[in-house]
């Protein structure tokens, strides 16, 4: 049965429903046949109500004893008993006896100080009031059933679970909605790179020993040997491409890029044995593009308007370079001495197949070696094979967000592990990527909520919840239930 709990108050209230019968019960009987026929003599409880203040655990119920019957020599003790796992205590007992048993009570005085005796066929009104322990807040409430058959012997015994109480402190706790990412039937990847190769003024032909073209040439060569000695990838295709930069006529920089990437992808080319379909090239005369991303985030003078001039789209590059340098002929220099030599490269894709992985362990082990080798789906083949909320389970989120940082599906998932762990800050960036998904809809209104912001949260749960997020609509209802919304 759930109990609810209602914070906020001096006392805390545990309002239980009338209670008849419970089938739950563990029943122990003595070995004497005719105790079943009198194993229905528990009594139906009603109005049970549990009450808690700083110091004191306060239950109060009906014992209905309307039709409980019990030969003259015969009594029932009923024991609520208060118990959470090592800890219990027991509350006062009630005895139900016949009237030679009840007439034997009375005289002898041998009940408990705080028992309650009574006669059978009545309505008992019960309270009793212990000291509240830190244990108690998900105590379970049972009665103990014991009849006596006035030889001190037991005739029966039974236990039954009458309520769990609940007095954790109640706080915002709505379920996430995660996305499943979609499977890659081909899981296809690209490794890019730029080397700087120096030639000849005016060269074209490549030497592999001349001044750092070792190094630039190595970096080309690590990348397509890596790939090539993993078991796991295929290499499909190897793209040079080569771009000159804007200084000096244009002709003269379109035979210099051409050549020059032809030079390298040849270069490559005699290197390994690739079938003649993988490999190839193409060429850029003049990066100008190249030269905008680098003034765009300098700080030199005058800087707008040498954008407007590299913006002249109607003007001919060499007409483009002659303007650039007699507007801005300091700047030019400089641009001349320290960054056209940047934009002479040769920039390299390698683009390979990965095989796909299907076994949750294999995959948790690539993750710890090459997660750059899994796809979302199989990220969350691992994270469903581990327990929800655990911190192996919760990595795979966030190595999955790591490798795809701009995917909005890893955003999400990732959103809702940071949200789970309160990292709202974390959250919060996770979702500027997550893009508009019903889901990550719902998820900026767990954001909103745990902010303080709860007329938003409301609004963007009602948005959620139109678009077929199941979860919205209990999320808005605890925030009505914490009385933070009406």
């Amino acid at each position: 049965m759930l109990i609810y709990s209602h914070t906020g108050m001096k006392l805390q209230t545990l309002c239980i429903a009338v209670l008849l019968l419970l089938a739950t019960a563990s029943t122990a009987t003595a070995a004497i046949p005719s105790a079943g026929k009198e194993a229905d003599n528990s009594p139906r409880v009603r109005s049970l109500k549990v009450e808690r203040s700083e110091n004191n655990l306060f239950v109060s119920m009906q014992f209905d004893l309307s039709g409980l019957k019990l030969k003259s020599d015969r009594e029932i003790t009923y024991i609520p008993v208060l118990s959470c796992e090592d800890s219990y205590v027991e509350l006062p007992r009630v005895v139900a006896a016949g009237r030679n048993r009840y007439i034997q009570n009375l005289r002898q005085g041998k009940l408990p100080g705080d028992a309650r005796l009574c006669r059978p066929g009545k309505v008992i009104d019960y309270s009793a009031v212990v000291p509240y322990e830190p244990w108690m807040e998900s105590a379970t409430l049972s009665l103990s059933e014991d009849e006596c058959g006035c030889g001190f012997r037991p005739v029966s015994s039974r236990r039954d679970d009458l309520a769990v109480l609940d007095f954790t402190t109640k706080v915002f706790s709505p379920s996430y909605a995660f996305i499943t990412p979609a499977a890659e039937l081909v899981k296809t990847r690209e490794a890019r790179g730029s080397a700087y190769i120096d030639f000849p003024v005016n060269g074209t032909e490549i030497h592999p020993g001349y001044r750092r073209n070792p190094e630039e040439l190595q970096k080309i060569r690590n990348t397509i040997d890596i790939l090539r000695s993993d078991a796991d990838t295929r290499i499909i295709s190897v793209t040079i491409e080569g771009f000159a930069s804007p200084e000096g006529p244009y002709a003269n920089n379109e035979r210099l890029a051409k050549g020059r990437t032809s030079a390298v992808a040849d270069y490559v080319r005699g290197l390994y044995t690739f079938d003649p379909s993988i490999m190839k090239s193409t060429w850029v005369a003049e990066d100008w593009a190249g030269l905008r991303r680098y003034v765009e985030t300098s700080d030199l003078a005058g800087k707008e308007d040498i954008l407007s001039i590299l913006d002249m789209d109607n003007l001919a590059p060499d007409d483009r370079e002659r303007k650039l340098r007699s507007a801005y002929p300091e700047q030019y220099r400089f641009l001349l001495e320290n960054v056209y030599p940047g934009l002479r490269h040769s920039d390299y894709a390698v683009e390979y197949v990965i095989r796909s992985y299907a076994d949750a362990d294999e995959i948790k082990a690539v993750m710890k070696s090459a997660p750059q080798k899994l796809s979302l789906h199989e990220m969350n083949i691992a994270a469903q094979s581990l327990e929800p909320g655990s911190d192996e389970y919760c990595e795979v989120f966030e190595v999955a967000v790591r490798m795809y940082p701009d995917d909005p599906v890893a955003n999400l998932n990732a959103a809702n592990i940071a949200l789970g762990r309160n990292e709202l800050e974390r959250a919060a960036g996770y979702l500027s990527r997550a893009g508009n998904a019903p889901e990550a809809v719902y998820a900026r209104g767990i954001l909103a909520a745990k902010r303080g912001d709860y007329a938003d949260a409301v609004r963007l749960f009602d948005d959620a919840s139109k678009s077929g997020v199941s979860q919205a609509a209990e999320a808005a209802g605890q925030l009505r239930e914490l009385g933070l919304i009406e």
